[in-house]
């Protein structure tokens, strides 16, 4: 299977992962191409399309609410959709200050598109997971198989989603498959309010202050550079044997927040001393995923390595900064 020709439409295309997800969508030739984004909520940018904007001028962007079911099914008629890649999301912190909302709204989100895919409004959904899912890990490399254990709203809420997915593959014979990426590092991660490690450690060095990890820093995360994410994505539509399965996207290596906090540090030249805050709120302590499945269903293999990711991603911060 391949997207060339097709009519492709990404909920959640305008924000950090999903911008570059529309990027790498480009590469296919779609026949139609459609971002639909609420610009709320998550990291949502115009400016995140510019540069698919230049190399697909056909590019639509639909400011819309991707849990609103009739709304939705407007958009995919009207645009003959034939496939749907949904990252909309409440993301994470937002979880922690609007707990119902993020659990109604992602749960919504996922009810919404497997009802038109059920309705055959389009042919398959390719729906993004979060590996918050997995809660702290009993046993590493996390699979698949690892226990469920949310420790936030938004985690809970991604875990209702999956579920409803796999139960329309096993009910209604849907064609779907779910991504289920680790920690991600990339150029255009939310730098505000709710921005995650990098871009904040990054924020705060260029703004002269000294750069903070929330708890000991012992905490590990398993990163991805996010066009490792986006290729995955696409590699998971064009093989049918993903469908009804859900598939981790990770390095399988383990980096200790401390570790990680300091080589920003050492990449932008900062002396300043490293202070410890509290704890983050809902913080997991041990990330490492396992992409066993994903190398035999889809022969993932991570192109950028940590240290080049990580590069790259601070000097697309530091540049943006000058501008």
């Amino acid at each position: 299977m391949n997207l060339e020709d097709h009519r492709v439409l990404v909920a959640g295309g305008a924000g950090f992962i999903g911008s570059h997800l529309v990027d790498r969508l480009i590469k296919e030739k779609p026949k139609r191409l459609i971002v639909v984004d609420n610009f709320c909520f998550g990291d949502g940018k115009i400016k995140n399309l510019d540069t698919a904007k230049k190399s697909y001028p056909s590019l639509k962007i639909v400011r819309a609410d991707a849990s609103k079911y009739s709304l939705m099914k407007q958009v995919l008629k009207n645009e003959s959709i034939d496939v749907v890649f949904d990252l909309a999301v409440v993301c994470l912190p937002a979880s922690l200050v609007y707990p119902r909302a993020t659990f109604d709204v992602n749960c919504s989100i996922a009810s919404v598109f497997c009802e038109l895919l059920r309705k055959d409004c389009y042919q398959v959904l390719i729906h993004f997971s979060s590996s918050e899912v997995y809660g702290d890990a009993t046993e590493v490399p996390m699979n698949e198989n690892h226990s469920l254990k949310p420790s936030t709203p938004y985690a809970a809420s991604k875990i209702a989603a999956d579920h409803l997915i796999l139960s329309y593959v096993k009910t209604f014979g849907v064609e779907s498959s779910i991504v289920r990426p680790f920690n991600v590092m990339g150029p255009r991660q939310n730098a505000g309010t709710y921005a995650g490690v990098i871009p904040a450690t990054v924020q705060r060095i260029l703004s002269r202050e000294s750069p903070v990890i929330d708890g000991d820093g012992f905490q590990t995360r398993d990163y991805t550079y996010v066009t490792d994410v986006a290729d995955a994505a696409v590699r998971v539509y064009c093989v049918k044997a993903t469908r009804g399965k859900v598939l981790n996207i990770a390095s399988g290596k383990e980096v200790k927040i401390k570790d990680l906090v300091t080589r920003i540090a050492q990449l932008m030249n900062c002396t300043s001393p490293i202070v410890h805050g509290d704890p983050r709120q809902g913080d997991v302590q041990r990330f490492v995923g396992s992409n066993a499945l994903a190398k035999e269903l889809i022969d993932y293999v991570p192109k950028v390595s940590f240290d080049e990711g990580l590069t790259k991603t601070v000097d697309w911060y530091v540049k943006e900064s000058k501008k």
